[in-house]
């Protein structure tokens, strides 16, 4: 097929252009993998390899050994078996003896491509089946040239889907093309990295390195072009980031908050709750620094669950109305936003602090009075939802933007906030939820981090058990011991999708079955198809120890504080991941009474599930959580970042490439020290590759 006329780059190609494929593949190429070019052809990976640099005579075959390879001729073909149960069977043979190959699915597939008297190449692990030695579902290609020279020696695998199978692009398939595109595009492949990087950290060049990554001559080469690409990948990720940070430093100017007067050192002597850690003294420090230097503060604020963040962002809210500002904080919920209100309208009630509610459900009467009052100045903190963006919420001076669980919030919807100042206000982002270093490192790269790594005194570590459903009536009774002392208790249902009747329908059986137990006391019921209102008024009940058992679904996960709680059974514990297990613990262990986990599941469950049990089990610490929640569940399904571009990462693994990425940021951040703007003639290919990747990327990962 001839390419087409326009004159465009060879890796920009329609991938419908290269030997093999055609229209019909190139459809489903790029509809079940995203491949479209010859680019993406290039940059789609192996996800493993095999070694097949050894060919087997049947003689040297035991079971002991996990994979094996051999050549021989099919002599014998047949289909046993009723028709919804077939198998089939053939015998391949060559100079040693005789092995048996069976299939129990896909037979009228492999039957068709299957020829007897033709010899074949056939990899599998083998095993004993009465007396036989037996390969089940093997790999099988045709013994030709080609064919030897593509299972020789370690062999890739690439990911692949039923379609792309049935249109002969199953993995070996895949390897066919990338030969055929590398014969045709090697000597357009150019370095992407300047001469001084690559002889001072002795990385394999990039040719080298794309040629080994496809077709590997040996374990040291693989490793030598892994390392090259895993570097290169996070080292251009950090560079980007990091060189974000810099420009954003020198170029965008913010409010100076130059003074701490009357409302702070009067909230700080005569009413602060309990004195402040350590961890929150310092991270006070940081951002009083961050907000008195001309420069624009846009910085994450991490602590674990109860660790003092509101107070935090209090006491910083102060510190801007002592200097003149307005402040907002936003939340992704009516719940939390309501939480957040009452908490600091409670922590205020003996100051004169202006501070209003804004949600969707707010009467149009008051909300107009609060825009009125926020644009001349009068109201100075406004916590709420969504409703804050809107165009009609204007503000007469806004100086400092508190979000919290940014994650939940779109790009958008977060610039529309502090866009509502000019110069931008000095934006604070919280969140309870622990973020690994390495993923820290990448989701918020270019922004200052401080952590709250101390808990307020006081507080008694929560003791997390886990029992089986079988010890149901055990546990009940240990509920029923804290209740008659007094305290409250969650019960947390899965809830996989608001519109599932089927765990509707659970979560009213539990309701149902925790009424009969413990008739005693009074159970109230949350969920998300539950109106507000009327959630809102079970969780004031609750609040008011009018309710002693909550019946919930995540939607407590996040923001709603009853000291009173001591405990919180999670039913089908193994239906959860481990940051939401960590979440729904936080909702206990918030006063000076002992407070209990208890994580129920079935005795059957999966290893991935026992480990997270185990690790809630062994540890309360959010970050230690939040590491093996990395390692079990990789980067992509944490913090929501699947669909924001900032994780697309074509090789490199977080959760294994932790070191890499170290080192990455090191060397990126000596780079920018020594040439900020990457001007100097040795930096001209980081500018170049820079200046197209961000063109390619839309830059998700900014606060603003």
């Amino acid at each position: 097929m001839p390419l087409p006329t326009k004159s465009i780059s060879v890796f920009d190609t329609p991938i419908e252009y290269l030997k093999g494929v055609g229209s019909q593949r190139a459809v489903a190429l790029g509809k079940d993998l995203n491949i479209h070019t010859f680019k993406d052809l290039l940059y789609f990976y192996p996800f493993r390899y095999v070694d097949r640099t050894r060919i087997y005579k049947i003689k040297e075959i035991n079971a002991e050994l996990p994979y094996i390879q051999v050549c021989g001729k099919i002599t014998h073909v047949e289909i046993t078996g009723p028709k919804r149960r077939q198998r089939m069977e053939a015998d391949l043979e060559d100079d040693t003896g005789r092995i048996q190959l069976v299939w129990f699915q896909g037979i009228n597939w492999v039957s068709k491509k299957m020829r007897p008297d033709a010899a074949y190449i056939v990899f599998g692990k083998p095993s004993v089946f009465k007396g036989k030695f037996t390969i089940s579902h093997p790999s099988m290609e045709e013994m030709t040239k080609e064919n030897l020279e593509i299972v020789k020696g370690l062999q890739p695998v690439y990911s692949t889907t039923e379609m792309l199978k049935s249109k002969g692009l199953e993995s070996n398939g895949i390897l066919r093309l990338e030969r055929e595109l590398l014969s045709k595009i090697e000597d357009e492949i150019t370095e992407t990295l300047p001469t001084y990087m690559v002889e001072k950290l002795r990385l394999m060049p990039r040719k080298e390195a794309l040629k080994n990554i496809h077709l590997p001559t040996s374990i040291e080469k693989l490793n030598q072009a892994q390392f090259r690409l895993k570097f290169e990948e996070l080292f251009y990720m950090q560079l980007r980031l990091l060189r974000n940070k810099t420009e954003r430093e020198v170029t965008v100017k913010g409010f100076v908050f130059s003074k701490v007067d009357q409302y702070v050192n009067d909230f700080y002597h005569r009413y602060l709750p309990f004195p402040l850690t350590e961890a929150q003294k310092r991270v006070i420090r940081e951002i009083r620094q961050d907000m008195g230097s001309g420069k624009q503060m846009n910085r994450l604020l991490q602590g674990d669950v109860g660790s003092g963040k509101t107070l935090v962002a209090l006491l910083c809210m102060l510190i801007a109305i002592d200097n003149g500002f307005q402040c907002c904080m936003m939340a992704p919920t009516e719940i939390l936003a309501m939480q957040h209100y009452a908490t600091l309208k409670e922590s205020l009630k003996d100051m004169p602090v202006r501070i209003s509610l804004i949600t969707g459900s707010k009467k149009e009467t008051e909300r107009k009075i609060i825009h009125e009052e926020l644009e001349n100045g009068q109201m100075q903190i406004v916590v709420g939802t969504h409703a804050l963006i809107e165009d009609r919420v204007k503000f007469s001076n806004l100086g400092l933007v508190i979000i919290d669980e940014q994650h939940r919030f779109g790009v958008n919807q977060r610039a529309r906030l502090w866009q509502k100042s000019s110069p931008a206000p000095h934006v604070l982002v919280m969140t309870a939820t622990p973020i690994p270093r390495t993923l820290a490192m990448t989701l918020y790269g270019d922004i200052d981090t401080s952590v709250i790594d101390e808990m307020p005194p006081g507080r008694i570590p929560i003791k997390t058990v886990h029992k089986y459903d079988s010890k149901r009536s055990e546990v009940f009774s240990f509920i029923k011991k804290e209740l008659q002392k007094g305290r409250q208790a969650y019960v947390i249902y899965p809830f996989i999708e608001e519109s599932e009747n089927s765990d509707i329908e659970n979560l009213i059986e539990g309701y149902e079955e925790i009424q009969k137990a413990f008739p005693a006391n009074t159970v109230g019921m949350v969920h998300g198809r539950v109106k507000l209102a009327e959630r809102e008024r079970t969780m004031a009940k609750f609040v008011a120890n009018q309710i002693q058992i909550l019946v919930a679904t995540t939607v407590i996960e996040v923001g709603v504080n009853v000291p009173n709680a001591s405990i919180i059974l999670i039913e089908s514990a193994q239906k959860f991941g481990l940051s939401q297990l960590h979440q729904l613990r936080g909702r206990v262990g918030r006063s000076t009474h002992q407070s209990y986990c208890i994580l129920m599941t079935p005795y059957e469950r999966g290893a991935d599930a026992k480990a997270r049990i185990s690790i809630m089990v062994a540890t309360n610490d959010g970050f230690e959580i939040s590491e093996e929640d990395l390692r079990l569940r990789g980067p992509g399904d944490m913090m929501g970042t699947q669909q924001s571009g900032v994780l697309d990462l074509k090789i490199a693994n977080l959760a294994k490439d932790s070191s890499i990425l170290r080192q990455a940021r090191i060397i990126a951040s000596e780079i920018l020290s020594e040439d900020r703007s990457l001007a100097s003639e040795k930096n001209h290919v980081l500018a170049e590759q820079l200046k197209q990747i961000q063109q390619e990327k839309a830059d998700w990962s900014r606060i603003s």
